[in-house]
């Protein structure tokens, strides 16, 4: 699988929402909130075509690139990574630390029942 870097993963997550984007397009996005030069974005999406995380083809007047990566991989490697460098891969001990820190809204509470109850439901429908 892939590994991105932060300033990767923002462009990816660009590229997940709106594909294709040329080079200009990525850094007039960028510019105001991270002052990346059109330079900048050419070494990320070089070293991006390198990783395989995108892919472009050529375009009128300028290369347009797409994700070649589907967004739920690169989520589920990178959530799995940090499981494991962080919490020994132990989501209940992840959790544990966020309810002991009152790191939890209602409404994020609220949406883990829901997400605990289909899976209970999912693995009751697999056996």
């Amino acid at each position: 699988m892939v590994k991105l870097s932060e300033a990767e993963w923002k462009v990816m997550n660009l590229l997940w929402q709106a594909a294709p984007q040329t080079m200009m397009q990525i850094t007039n996005h960028f510019k105001e909130t991270t002052r990346w030069t059109k330079h900048t974005v050419m070494t990320f999406l070089r070293r991006m075509e390198e990783k395989g995380a995108v892919r472009h083809v050529e375009g009128g007047r300028a290369k347009l690139y797409y994700p070649n990566i589907r967004q739920e991989e690169a989520v589920l490697q990178e959530t799995e990574e940090f499981l494991d460098k962080v919490f020994g891969g132990r989501m209940g001990l992840m959790l544990n630390t966020m309810v002991e820190k009152k790191a939890l809204s209602k409404e994020e509470i609220s949406e883990m029942y829901e997400i605990l109850r289909r899976a209970e439901e999912e693995n009751r429908n697999n056996m």
